[in-house]
This record gives C-alpha cells, structure tokens and sequence, in this order.
C-alpha cells in the first residue's frame, strides 16, 4: 500500500466491501418498492485530531508504568541488567516493528489490519479479539494501582483505605467512567486526558529520580550495587520476573490502532515512535535505581512500591509535600493511561463490526461525537464486570496479582502476529512515504525473528508458577486454560460470523415475487 491516506476513507471502503451482499438486495429493493427513493445515509467518517505531540504523549502513557517499576525494582539491582537485554531483545524490535507496519498500513485497527493483511481474517480477528480481551482485565489492575497512590493523598486518615475492598471498587468504577465518557465524547476531548496524565506521569517520575538521587549522595544506596547482585539470577522465581519486563516494555502499537484518527500517520507516527522510545527506556531504568537507592528491595511492594519510596525519600529529607503532589499526579495519570488504553482497545470491536465478524451495531458511529459509541460502551461494561470478578473472594493484593495474571499471556499472542506480520509483509512493495526498519529487508526479518523468539519465551515463562505456589499444576492450569479457552472462544465467534457473512441474503417475498 502506497500513497498518503488522508485523500480517501478506509472505514467507508472496509464497510462497502463488507456490505456488498446487503447493499446489492438494498438496490434492487429500493427499484421495486420505493422507486426514486434516496439513497440511505452514509455513516460518517472517523475525524483525525491526533497530531505529533498527542502521539508522543499517547505513547508515553500507554508505554511508561510506574507500577512495573515497582516490579522491576523488587527483584533487586539485577534488575537494571534485565532492563537492558529487555530492549535489546524485545523494545527495539517492538519499535521497528511498530514503525514500518504503521507507515505501510496506517489504518483504523492497527494490529489488525497487519495480522489480516499477512495470514488472512482468522490471524486478524484472534489478535483483535485476544488483544482486546486482554486489557479488560488490565483496565481494573492499572486502576487498582491508581487507587493505592491516592492512599497517600489522605495521609494517616486514609491509610485504613489501603486494605479496603470497598474502596478499592469504588475508585475503579469511578476511573472506568471517567475513561469511557471521554472517550465516547471524542477522541478531541479524550485526548487531552491522556496529555495531562502524560504529563503528570512525568513529574512525579522526576520527583522519584530527584529523590533517589538526592538519597544516593546525602545516605547511600540501601541496596548494594555490585558485579554480583546485578548479575540476573538464573533461579525460576527470577527467570518469571523476565516476562514482566517485557510486558511492561510493550504497548508501542497502542496508537496504531487509532490509525484513521491520526494527522499524517506515516509521518507523525515514526518521528513520535523514536522520541517515546528514547523516553520510555530512559526512564525506567532510572526510576528503577531510584528505588533501589530508598528501599531495599526486599521491601517493596509491586502494588504501592514506587509511591512509598517517594514518601520515604521526601520525609528523610524534610520534603513531605512532595510526596503529595506525587500522589495526586500519579492517581490522574493513572485514570488518563486508563482513558488511553480504553480509546485504543475499543477501535477493535469497532473495525471487527466494520468486517461483519461482531454485530453491525459495533460498526456504528454516534450521530453527534463520531465515535464508535457501541463497541466503548460495551467495552466499558464488560471492564466493570472484570472489577468485581477480580476482587470476588480475595483480598485487594490478590485481587492485583489475579488482574495482572489475566492480562500477560493473551496479550502477547497478538504480539507474535505482529513480528510474523513484519517478516511476511517485507515481500509488499512499499513505496519512498514508507518508513522502513534501518538495513532494509534482512534487519526487518532479524528484528521480526529476535521480537518472535522473545515474546515465545515470556508466555512461557508467564506460565511457569511461583515457586512457593502452593498448587502449582493448578496456577499452570488457570493460566494456560484460560488463554486456551480465549483463543476457542473466539474462533467460535470468528467461526459463527463466517457461517453467517456466507448464507444467502433473503429476499422479502414482494421483492422476488
């Protein structure tokens, strides 16, 4: 595919061919029931408001967590070690992959539309549909983290909230409302949820860098930084730490999914790739030795880790405000990387209406916002159900660690089809608008190959059960059976549309008779 894609509309093309059956008995309706009737009305096109900086931003909040800072930092000064083969082995290919794919293709759907365009419906629809069910639990879990932080923001009065389900609940509801009515009234209003919380997410990181900093100089690191404890462990409890990081390194496909709201794709979105790639990697290995300066890592917690070294680092140091302004910050980038992720899995559902494989009405736009109102609504219902299925018969640490669980081995299947799609892909020609992976043909295929191999490795490492699981064949089983068990589920879905899109459109009797 070559050109610039701003002359015509993809959605409407898509939906043309998807409704050719329906529109030729339409025609031939129209001429004999209603002579000289007006054509029916198109469905307007998606609006492109999402420019250089809201890319940058976009990736920023999609692509940087605090919360795996916290995961990374519990594993100790190693973790800086596994941070760097993490980008060699994974980012940097994840970002050339991204970079070609979505100047090649830069339409609505992303992933999608590579996997479809590579290895035909099924692979599209599976990516899409593991894609998407894999952030509804991830919805909640980025939320509960959200919730932790805004503990803080109530000092000593609060902290009796920390261990509260109720609460907990609450602010996850509250967050999912507040991502879905952004995202439902348009990508130009939900856009600037997810710049501020971008930029919110970066000062309390600075703040975090400043403190470790500062705590490095006036008292020494409380972990110890040697040859020997930065070497990565080879032990299991830490090889599974590995697959973390790579699920933490990804989410740089996020904007590509929002392709027919993009100004200029092919050429916002490579530029805003480099510069959120250099971001991203910066800061978490920074943060990350932050940590470790303040708290040994023995101590930190994965839920409320980073915002605890912030009020460790800020009291020591007679700075206590800072761990407030921390807080807030990081409760709204939170809601606003909610309000993001949301915007990005919801034009799934949307695209797969446009193809017939989920209901019409997930096709539909809102007369008013132009927004795939249908597939973010029921998007946003389904995050709500996840939220109590989580939190049910467990306590809130537990109810995390479930969330997360649910997330990381369906979430990476799509990644495989995406470093497939870019070896299959390099046999389309791509014209001079196209950015390509540096080194042409032969880089692409090594850079699609090392992403296809590392992502292999962290799903089944994800699999592999903590070592103090107390029924470890049964952790195994929850996790591979439920990865399994969404993958026939959606071939039945994909399946049942098939069967559907192929029977004959029946003719109303007055029109063939």
């Amino acid at each position: 595919m070559s050109g610039d894609n701003r002359g015509h509309d993809p959605i409407g093309t898509r939906r043309s061919a998807a409704d050719a059956i329906e529109a030729t008995l339409d025609a031939s309706a129209q001429s004999v029931m209603a002579p000289g009737a007006p054509p029916a009305i198109a469905t307007p096109s998606l609006t492109r408001t999402m420019g250089f900086t809201d890319l940058v931003l976009f990736y920023v909040i999609t692509g940087f967590s605090l919360r795996w800072i916290a995961q990374a930092a519990a594993a100790g000064p190693s973790a800086v070690v596994v941070w760097i083969i993490a980008c060699l082995t994974f980012y940097i290919p994840h970002v050339f992959c991204v970079l070609e794919l979505s100047a090649r293709y830069p339409e609505e759907g992303g992933a999608y539309v590579w996997a479809k365009r590579a290895f035909g419906g099924y692979a599209g629809f599976i990516t899409a549909w593991t894609y998407w069910c894999s952030n509804l639990p991830y919805f909640p879990a980025l939320l509960y983290f959200g919730a932790a932080s805004a503990v803080i923001i109530g000092g000593p009065h609060w902290q009796h909230l920390s261990t509260d389900p109720t609460y907990y609940l609450a602010f996850s509801l509250v967050g999912i409302g507040i991502a879905a009515w952004c995202n439902i009234v348009g990508l130009n209003i939900g856009k600037w949820l997810h710049n501020v919380a971008a930029v919110g997410l970066w000062i309390p990181t600075l703040i975090l860098i400043g403190v470790g900093v500062f705590w490095r100089i006036r008292l020494g690191p409380v972990n110890s930084f040697t040859w020997s404890t930065m070497v990565p462990s080879t032990h299991l409890r830490d090889l599974i730490f590995w697959s973390t990081v790579a699920f933490s390194l990804s989410g740089l496909e996020s904007a590509s999914m929002l392709g027919d709201e993009i100004v200029e794709p092919r050429k916002n979105i490579p530029r805003a790739l480099l510069v959120a790639g250099i971001l991203i990697t910066g800061l978490y290995m920074a943060s990350t030795v932050a940590v470790l300066f303040v708290l040994p890592a023995a101590q930190v917690s994965t839920l409320d880790g980073v915002i605890r070294a912030i009020v460790a680092g800020s009291q020591a140091f007679g700075l206590g405000a800072l761990a407030l302004v921390a807080a807030v910050l990081i409760t709204v980038s939170v809601v606003g990387g909610t309000g993001a992720w949301f915007a990005a899995a919801g034009r799934l559902p949307f695209v797969a209406g446009l193809d017939r494989y989920l209901p019409a009405s997930f096709a539909k736009l809102h007369p008013k916002w132009k927004t795939p109102h249908i597939a973010l609504l029921a998007q946003g219902v389904l995050a709500v159900l996840f939220i109590f299925l989580g939190q049910a018969g467990t306590s809130v640490k537990g109810a995390y660690d479930v969330l997360v669980g649910m997330s990381i081995i369906a979430y990476f299947i799509p990644y495989l089809f995406m470093f497939a799609a870019l070896i299959v892909l390099q046999k389309e020609p791509a014209g001079p608008e196209v950015s390509r992976v540096p080194g042409g043909r032969p880089v692409a295929v090594a850079m699609g190959a090392l992403g296809f191999l590392t992502t292999a490795a962290s799903m089944f490492l994800a699999c592999v059960p903590s070592p103090d699981d107390p029924s470890p064949t049964l952790a195994v089983a929850k996790v591979v059976g439920s990865s399994v068990a969404l993958v026939l589920i959606g071939t039945a879905v994909y399946g049942v549309a098939k069967v559907r899109m192929a029977r004959p459109a029946a003719v109303p009797d007055t029109v063939a008779q």
